[in-house]
């Protein structure tokens, strides 16, 4: 860890389909929309709402892009750890940023069902070469537009996990 770096934990789901792409000899990079939406008891109506979901662009790189690649589905509930980094190139002659969570670590939310693990086979290391910030910040921009920004339960789950709050 770095002094100053902002490390942080996110749980919710995945609001749209896994961007990938391998990079031939190098490296593998995923990115994908993560919506988290919190739920408050509602006293005046006797039962729980949700609140505004916030959206968040999720960066992977290397083996957790290809396990992430070969795991996690639009809509399943996942919990992502990593590090708020923002990027600043120019387009155009427009300076552009973007915040997004460099993860360390994407798993399924097991409170919301169950899943299996298979270990990985060990693999030769990458070549290193020419920095991948444009790959990643493209495949970014492809999982943002392509993401529907609304809420990532289901109505069934939304009814299950007012049951379960109960």
């Amino acid at each position: 860890m770095s002094v100053g770096e902002t490390y942080l934990t996110v749980q919710g789901r995945v609001g749209g389909e896994v961007k990938f792409k391998e990079v031939p000899g190098r490296v593998a990079l995923a990115s994908f929309r993560l919506g988290a939406t919190p739920r408050q008891f509602d006293k005046a109506t006797g039962g729980w709402v949700d609140r505004t979901t916030t959206w968040f662009t999720v960066e992977c790189w290397r083996t957790l892009a290809e396990n992430v690649n070969g795991s996690v589905r639009r809509g399943d509930p996942v919990v992502v750890t990593g590090r708020l980094k923002t990027t600043e190139w120019v387009d155009n002659g427009e300076k552009k940023e973007r915040t997004v969570i460099d993860a360390f670590s994407v798993g399924h939310d097991l409170t919301r069902g169950m899943t299996s693990f298979t270990k990985n086979p060990p693999r030769p290391h990458a070549e290193h070469g020419a920095p991948l910030d444009v790959e990643m910040r493209d495949l970014s921009g492809a999982a943002e537009s392509d993401a529907r920004e609304e809420n990532p339960f289901t109505a069934e789950e939304l009814t299950t996990r007012s049951q379960e709050a109960a």
